[in-house]
């Protein structure tokens, strides 16, 4: 099946060293209902655990108090418990609703708690770790039925970035991988900050575009803007400096590609309808619909080493 995507325009490109970020415009006209997961979890209407006492590494526990769907997004990092973890594909947890959501961890060395809850860091997974997770969890959804990602390709991901950036963990965690590099990372937030009325993002690290994002309406793009750039930073600082730069033509040729994709349905792992598509050169995409909405709809693209 063919996806619908609304009518898109690429921004002019916020630059830093190898990083170029493509703000994405849209008519949407969104009506779905629902807020975020790390707004849910400050305000203390969503709480996210361990699935039992002992745990289990690919889901966690999520009971929505609140009076609306709560969204998770694919990538983003929740801190605490027995190890941090990533989720495996966006999720929309339903209101009054106990759920499991499907995770990876993303600090090998840890198993024992240090707090009972999880929190949200405030990060998100690279490109290319995101698309470890695409790749396998597709794989798993069309052949189980299941959100299950390649956990070994996750570590072995966090662990070469580590390597990359010369950053030291004592239990393998991502999480010291940001904090290694925060002053670093400090300039490229600066740098690339939110532009106003953008409902999805484009990123190209020297000549090549690695990821796309878009969602249902502004508001969210720009609560998720820092977040999803974060670990697309980590990547630039991986980078070698380059004269070359991706072209808005580059970006609009990507989007044309999602379009011609061949979608197929899987089953979400929450509300709404879940579609996943993958082009023959291993570029993988999937898309979170809500009541005909697009809520999330995201790709990370086969690249050279950059």
């Amino acid at each position: 099946m063919t996806l619908s995507l609304p009518q898109i325009q690429v921004g002019a490109p916020i630059l830093h060293e190898s990083l170029a970020v493509f703000p994405l415009f849209a008519e949407t006209g969104s009506q779905a209902d629902y807020t975020l997961s790390d707004a849910a979890l400050e305000a203390g209407t969503v709480t996210v655990e361990e699935v039992s006492e002992g745990g289990s590494v690919p889901e966690l526990a999520v009971n929505n108090e609140g009076e609306l769907r709560v969204l998770f997004l694919e990538g983003e990092e929740l801190v605490g418990a027995k190890q941090n973890r990533i989720l495996n594909t966006s999720v929309l947890v339903a209101a009054h609703t106990k759920a499991k959501i499907p995770v990876s961890c993303v600090e090998a060395g840890r198993w024992q708690y240090i707090s009972r809850m999880f929190g949200s860091a405030g990060r998100h997974a690279s490109s290319r770790l995101r698309r470890v997770l695409k790749e396998s969890v597709t794989s798993a959804a069309r052949n189980r039925g299941e959100h299950r990602s390649d956990q070994l390709g996750v570590w072995d991901e966090v662990a070469r970035q580590q390597a990359a950036l010369g950053a030291a963990s004592p239990t393998s965690a991502m999480a010291d991988t940001f904090e290694f590099c925060d002053e670093r990372l400090e300039t490229f937030r600066e740098k690339t900050k939110y532009v106003e009325g953008a409902i999805g993002l484009a990123v190209a690290i020297g000549g090549q575009v690695v990821s796309i994002d878009l969602f249902d309406k502004p508001e969210t793009c720009r609560r998720v803007w820092n977040r999803i750039l974060s670990g697309l930073m980590l990547e630039a600082l991986e980078a070698k400096s380059e004269s070359v730069t991706a072209k808005s033509e580059d970006v609009r040729a990507r989007i044309d590609q999602l379009r011609e994709l061949h979608w197929e349905q899987v089953q979400a792992a929450g509300e709404g309808e879940e579609y996943r598509a993958a082009s023959p050169r291993g570029d993988h995409a999937t898309a979170l619909v809500l009541q005909d909405t697009l809520v999330h709809g995201s790709a990370v693209y086969e690249v050279a080493s950059v």
